[in-house]
């Protein structure tokens, strides 16, 4: 039990937004879509700071990610009767303990099956609770 405790989440698993997606992306096997993962944020678009509190029930309920690459049997099963629930780009949920989590040219990225897609969303913001809050 000891190990899992110290087991980096998913939450905790994101290169800075700075750093570039890498120009080449590994190929992708099976059933299986690569994300890089996004943070929280930090202070919302007014420049209020949110307190470690608010940030980590954001990271708590919304483990978002950006899609980067989609194997090539991705929703090939029947049970997604052929209609994919993510594309390349598209900003996805998934579980906080889903994954193979790797460093791929300095980027921090997560590999998932294509069942973990929880919801795909249009913008990260969408899942940001503070959005309304600096209009």
């Amino acid at each position: 039990m000891q190990a899992i405790s110290n087991a980096i989440k998913n939450d905790e698993w994101i290169t800075d937004a700075e750093v570039p997606d890498p120009e080449i992306l590994p190929e992708i096997p099976g059933y299986n879509v690569l994300v890089r993962p996004v943070s929280v944020k930090s202070e919302t678009k007014g420049g209020i700071i949110l307190p470690d509190s608010i940030k980590s029930d954001m990271a708590y309920l919304t483990t978002v990610g950006r899609v980067l690459r989609v194997g090539n049997l991705a929703y090939a099963d029947n049970k997604f009767k052929g209609r994919p629930w993510c594309k390349e780009g598209d900003y996805i949920c998934y579980g906080k303990h889903s994954g193979t989590k790797f460093f791929y040219k300095g980027t921090q990225l997560l590999l998932i099956f294509d069942d973990d897609v929880k919801m795909v969303v249009e913008d990260s913001k969408d899942l940001d609770p503070t959005y309304n809050l600096s209009k």
